[in-house]
């Protein structure tokens, strides 16, 4: 597959990967390099990784646990430290081989240690390939609210290589999948019409699928790189989305959400905000609840919780001058941002979204 150029940085596909990784290591010539991992890409995806490195280099591995409730200033703190003990300086390279929270976390120390060291992602998990692999937005989340603390900075390369997919469970892979269908409905109705029946798929389908995914994205980043307009589209699902993950991630009684997981929610209560205040169509809304609903489990959000949900709205990213902005369909594959929408809106979505 070709290489896919973004601003300042370049992905690489499969067979592609490793040989354009040891021609940029050995050109480098890194004083060290760090390989950050969570406990399970260590255990199912660093001997794959490491065996295709071909010369021997300076390595040390930083091993964090799994899970975005791990993604905070608390590890970066940790991770920092241990730079800083191992001696690494300004030439040193960190490698974030995982999945969105390793490569989110791993571009943020990257990007402030020292005022910023080189560094590479690999993503592990597919929706990290499909989301995190172009764009440079790095962070980490503070307390329950999701990316408060970051900065956009690309990385040198980002390696795609489908045979970390052997390894992640079912519930990881659809997690992926939601963004892959946000792309088709913000974007390009034909790739909408592809994903949709994903019973169908085969693995050289996924590898196209993924490819067309990164490059939906990528050209919205390369015309819009700090979200002053487009780049917004791709939030489509995330207010709500976010809000309900956030809620899900802290509550003591209920099973945290993954992040595919609740923007699933959020993109049907957004596509139901649509149709009342754009020109979406019933029938379209319809056709996007039974894709995602085959996908998804429905959550079972309580009356009683909606209004602590709502309350998170105000700490989106996307807010301006105290207004909360979503973006909404016009119809499939065309999105519209900075729309406002009422409390009793909301409130309906909920109702919508319980109907189903």
């Amino acid at each position: 597959m070709k290489p896919i150029v973004s601003k300042d940085s370049i992905v690489y596909f499969n067979t592609d990967c490793y040989i354009m990784l040891n021609s940029y290591l050995e050109k480098a010539n890194h004083s060290s390099i760090f390989i950050l991992v969570d406990s399970n890409t260590f255990k199912h995806c660093y001997a794959h990784f490491i065996s295709k490195i071909e010369k021997q280099y300076k390595i040390e591995v930083i091993e964090i646990e799994p899970g975005e409730i791990n993604k905070n200033i608390d590890t970066c703190t940790s991770i920092w430290n241990v730079l800083a003990e191992y001696g690494a300086d300004r030439k040193s390279l960190l490698i974030n081989l995982g999945g969105g929270v390793v490569t989110d976390l791993g571009g943020f120390i990257a990007c402030t240690y020292k005022r910023g060291i080189n560094y590479i992602n690999i993503p592990t998990s597919l929706l990290a390939m499909v989301d995190a692999s172009v764009g440079g937005k790095t962070g980490v989340d503070l307390g329950n609210l999701k990316n408060m603390v970051g900065v956009i900075s690309e990385s040198e390369m980002v390696l795609v290589d489908t045979e970390y997919l052997e390894t992640l469970p079912v519930n990881q892979m659809c997690s992926g999948f939601a963004e892959m269908l946000k792309h088709g409905l913000i974007q390009d109705r034909a790739y909408w019409e592809q994903m949709s029946d994903l019973s169908k798929l085969s693995i050289e389908d996924l590898d196209q699928l993924i490819y067309d995914s990164v490059l939906i994205k990528n050209k919205i980043v390369t015309e819009d790189p700090t979200e002053q307009n487009i780049r917004k589209y791709l939030n489509y699902g995330h207010t709500l989305g976010h809000a309900i993950e956030s809620f899900y991630l802290t509550h003591l009684y209920k099973k945290p959400l993954l992040h595919g997981e609740a923007i699933a929610i959020g993109m049907l209560m957004e596509g139901f905000i649509s149709k009342e205040l754009l020109s979406i169509t019933e029938e379209d809304l319809e056709q996007m609840a039974n894709v995602i609903l085959a996908t998804f489990p429905k959550a079972d959000i309580d009356i009683v919780d909606r209004k602590t949900i709502m309350d998170l709205l105000i700490h989106d990213k996307k807010n301006e001058n105290g207004n909360i902005y979503f973006v909404l369909l016009e119809t499939i594959g065309n999105a519209k941002y900075n729309c406002t929408v009422s409390d009793e809106l909301i409130i309906k979505a909920f109702e919508y979204y319980a109907s189903l």
